[in-house]
């Protein structure tokens, strides 16, 4: 997944290090790091690979993609009950006769071809 430049900003301040430290300092002190200053972007060769967050802010993002997400399916749901009212009123007796009426009607197009908007 490629990042735009807005995330790759917002990486460029978070405090880094190399791919090369987990080896050389270990996994231990690698979490160290990330403990010491709430999150660490990894790096392989100075492109960001992975960051590291604490498990308590991973839960966090989590659960506010979840709210975010039951936000966003409540809108959508509100929007279908908006629309579901407004075409209700195709749905009735009275609109189902004046489309028949409509349709039983010839269509008259003198040699003309019916495409699109007039």
């Amino acid at each position: 997944m490629t990042m735009n430049a807005a995330e790759l900003q917002q990486l460029e301040a978070l405090p880094r290090s190399p791919a090369s430290d987990v080896k050389k300092l270990g996994w231990r002190g690698v979490l160290e790091i990330a403990q010491r200053s709430g999150h660490l972007v990894i790096t392989n060769h100075d492109r960001p690979e992975a960051v590291i967050v604490p498990a308590a802010e991973y839960a966090r993002l989590l659960q506010r993609v979840q709210e975010l997400d039951a936000n966003k399916q409540a809108a959508i749901a509100q929007l279908n009950k908006e629309w579901d009212e407004r075409l209700a009123v195709l749905r009735t007796p009275e609109a189902r006769e004046k489309m028949r009426e409509i349709l039983r009607k010839p269509l008259h197009l003198h040699g003309q071809v019916l495409a699109g908007e007039h």
